[in-house]
């Protein structure tokens, strides 16, 4: 505790479990991290040098960018790097930055900043489409050359040396990605949602996290003790001696419980009247098969595979795709892995392959419409995913599909891919089994015209709340209207299950409601086959599968298919967790 200091108290989103308390370490943007200084008349040298070697630095960057993308996915796609090397050989652009330094006396970085985005905003005005582009072009290039100037070529959170808690602004989903567990303990940010890429990254490293605080990042300094509470969603700054000592005692409550529960590994995820539910596991990398393992989950229910393409400067090639994945599948053999086509878009975005800037790219050229629109791209995976199903136990899903169109287009690609393969000499599981997520409400509405094609259903409640809904999940002004208790969730959800029953095919669910305890009564009342959860959430998850009744859970799935509340159903729901599970329920409070 820091003595003298008024502990502060906050209040926004829990979205992974778990206390800490530890140091924050304050990351903050380029643009927060460049204010103006005032320099002599003796230092403006020493800035002019330093911009002069950051724009050689960023020209070699850019430059091994270009090759390694050339290399990837061909010169065309690298040629879009030569407006950014323009940028840096702008003679008038760098006379500029270095004229307002030697007669304004002011440190390179404002300076700096404050022309490009002169020169972005005047590009932008232009009524030429070509040169509006060229806006974003010298925003990324100041961005490149303000990260050399500074010596921060990689994420400031790569370099940590110590444990600590990040608080920011925001964090991307491949910041959160990169993340080392010993060295972060946990991380609070001003925006964010239960649902974002950020938030689903967060549960599956196991770090305690909080999100939606709207203000945390200007409101804890630099080596401040905090407090997070993934569980409440409270962050407490300079937490007083009482709090401690209450904290202390719920910790060793909720580590009793813990341990009772991890005792449940190898356990079925049965209900105690013999209803058998597939407990699968939620996973983003390779390194994840150990916590798949430690926490008892039966194989992986989703594979996001893009994060293989993430925090990177080219795309992974087929071979190293395939070592990801059959990596996997031999560490989890006889179990089921499930690896997803790369779903990039909506908050997930590569670097290296510029795209035009999208007004809402959740419902933009994401997912199965990126992968059919880049044919090269997609086979190479496909052929990868093709490659480690000779260990039998992989199986395909596609992301985001909307109609039946879509499935038989993949599917083309999937059969050319098999081709290739067959031509090498490449050995491959050619029955493998292949899904689609059911996360557009145009699929769930079409889903017996989509189910002859495919052999499994998995529904991604994340996406389909918020297609459904019309609420982006990322926004947090509106996010009180994000619901998956809401009628027409659990409408669609329902008749997707009863249609892939009818045609003999398993529907899962792996979105973030699957995690939820008090929806797991919920959803096998509904009819579902499979859960699929982060692999920290198994073990309470399978408590409250254990804990139920099958007839409990279809009596509540009746009753709540009658309810026009979404809140009557959330509160029908907690008060079935609470009867059946209330240690659980200790736990979530």
């Amino acid at each position: 505790m820091s003595a003298g200091r008024k502990e502060i108290v906050m209040e926004g989103i829990g979205v992974s479990p778990g206390v800490v308390i530890s140091r924050a370490f304050l990351l903050i943007s380029e643009e927060e991290r460049y204010v103006e200084r005032r320099i002599t008349a003796d230092e403006v040298p020493r800035e002019i040098t330093r911009f002069e070697q950051a724009l050689i630095a960023t020209r070699h960057q850019i430059h091994e960018i270009q090759q390694q993308v050339s290399q990837a996915i061909g010169q065309e796609n690298a040629s879009i790097f030569d407006a950014h090397l323009l940028v840096v050989d702008d003679r008038s652009f760098v006379e500029e930055v270095i004229r307002e330094v030697s007669e304004q006396h002011r440190n390179v970085e404002s300076v700096l900043h404050e022309v490009a985005e002169k020169y972005a905003k005047a590009l932008a005005k232009i009524d030429d489409e070509y040169l509006r582009e060229r806006a974003a072009d010298v925003r990324d290039v100041a961005r490149r050359i303000l990260r050399n100037l500074s010596g921060k070529s990689r994420s400031a959170i790569a370099e940590l040396r110590e444990p600590c808690v990040v608080i920011a602004n925001d964090l991307s989903p491949s910041e959160t990605a990169t993340m080392d567990k010993e060295k972060v303990a946990g991380f609070a940010t001003d925006l964010g949602s239960p649902t974002s890429h950020t938030a689903i990254m967060a549960r599956a490293l196991g770090i305690p996290a909080i999100v939606g605080l709207h203000d945390v990042s200007v409101r804890v300094s630099a080596g401040d003790e905090v407090l997070i509470d993934g569980n409440k969603g409270v962050l407490v700054i300079h937490p007083s001696a009482d709090r401690l000592e209450r904290y202390g005692q719920v910790q060793e409550s909720r580590r009793h419980i813990e341990s009772e529960l991890a005792a449940l590994r190898d356990e079925e995820a049965e209900t105690r009247d013999g209803y058998r539910v597939l407990l699968s596991a939620n996973i983003e990398r390779p390194e994840d098969v150990a916590a798949v393992q430690s926490n008892g989950a039966c194989g992986v229910g989703l594979f996001r595979s893009e994060f293989l393409y993430l925090s990177r400067n080219a795309l992974p090639d087929e071979e190293e795709q395939f070592a990801a994945y059959d990596r996997v599948a031999r560490q989890l053999a006889p179990d089921p892995v499930i690896i997803r086509t790369i779903d990039l878009g909506g908050d997930k975005f590569l670097s290296h392959i510029r795209t035009a800037p999208e007004i809402n790219p959740f419902m933009g050229w994401r997912a199965i419409r990126f992968c059919l629109a880049q044919p090269d791209i997609f086979k190479t995976q496909l052929r990868a995913i093709l490659r480690a199903s000779a260990s039998l136990n992989v199986r395909l899903m596609y992301p985001l599909v909307s109609s039946v169109t879509e499935v038989q287009q993949a599917n083309v690609l999937l059969e050319a891919a098999k081709d290739e393969l067959r031509q090498a000499g490449q050995p491959f599981n050619d029955a493998i089994e292949v899904g689609v997520m059911i996360e557009v409400p145009s699929a769930a509405l079409t889903a017996d015209r989509i189910a002859p094609h495919v052999d499994f259903f998995s529904i991604g409640t994340n996406d389909l709340v918020q297609y459904t809904l019309a609420v982006d999940r990322v926004n947090e002004r509106i996010a009180y209207l994000y619901e998956p208790t809401h009628p027409a969730i659990l409408k669609l959800t329902q008749a997707t299950i009863d249609i892939g029953h009818a045609h003999n095919i398993w529907t899962g669910v792996c979105g973030e409601m699957a995690g939820n305890p008090l929806m797991v009564p919920l959803l096998l009342g509904l009819g579902a086959d499979e859960l699929s959860v982060s692999p920290s959430l198994v073990p309470m998850t399978k408590k409250m599968i254990r804990s139920l009744e099958y007839r409990q859970a279809e009596e509540l799935a009746q009753r709540v298919l009658s309810s026009d509340s979404p809140q009557e159903v959330l509160d029908l729901c907690r008060q079935m967790a609470q009867e059946v599970a209330p240690e659980i329920m200790e736990l979530i409070k």
